[in-house]
């Protein structure tokens, strides 16, 4: 009988944790910081739907799981086996499950972040180790620091874009073709040079390695 209500336990805690996956993948993991910047991409070159919303989620998707195998990784090996061969209960594996997210997160995010959200916890006794800041505190500081990484990186591709229709806009008016959209003529040279210089390759690496 005692096995039968821990097995229906796990049950009801797994059917749970599949219910807030979504927001653990867009508040825990690097998940917000790439899908930005995909969307500062599409912006930039002005292509509009082009990648749909549908495939640049499909990206953010596997390069997030592709930049969080090592936490993940830590984790089945730390906390999912052990529960599994029921070397410890389900409240030790949720301590050490979150562990190695703790760690990536403490990694990525700002002294600064930190400290606004330990200051407005109001909390009372101010942490002076890491394993003292809670949670719930490091959670919005990472997803702050998450957010302003992903408009840095943001700015740095929209410079080059920018500079493109500046010259195609400054063209066209010496040129005295008021009413021609420089997007109109701007959009196949920007793709052109995104093309040339294997933008995609370049942002890819660029993405995976702002996270080490």
């Amino acid at each position: 009988m005692k096995t039968e209500s821990s097995n229906a336990l796990q049950i009801l805690l797994l059917i749970g944790g599949l219910s807030i996956i979504p927001a653990l993948l867009f508040t825990v993991t690097g998940f917000t910081r790439i899908l930005i910047v995909l969307g500062f991409i599409r912006q930039a070159l002005g292509t509009q739907n082009t990648p749909p919303n549908q495939v640049l989620v499909g990206i953010a998707l596997f390069l997030t799981l592709f930049v969080m195998f090592p936490t993940i990784n830590a984790i089945k090996n730390d906390a999912y086996e052990p529960l599994v061969h029921k070397q410890i209960n389900t409240a030790q594996a949720l301590d050490r499950a979150q562990e190695p997210l703790r760690a990536f997160m403490f990694k990525q995010t700002r002294s600064q972040d930190l400290s606004l959200f330990i200051g407005l916890a109001k909390l009372k006794t101010q942490p002076t180790t890491r394993a003292q800041v809670p949670t719930y505190v490091l959670i919005p500081a990472f997803i702050m620091s998450e957010l302003k990484t992903a408009f840095q990186i943001g700015f740095l591709i929209f410079l080059p874009f920018l500079l493109i229709d500046l010259i195609i806009s400054s063209t066209l008016m010496s040129m005295g073709m008021v009413m021609l959209p420089p997007s109109f003529i701007s959009l196949p040279f920007k793709i052109l040079l995104f093309v040339l210089v294997d933008g995609w390759d370049l942002v890819t690496h660029s993405l995976v390695l702002s996270f080490h």
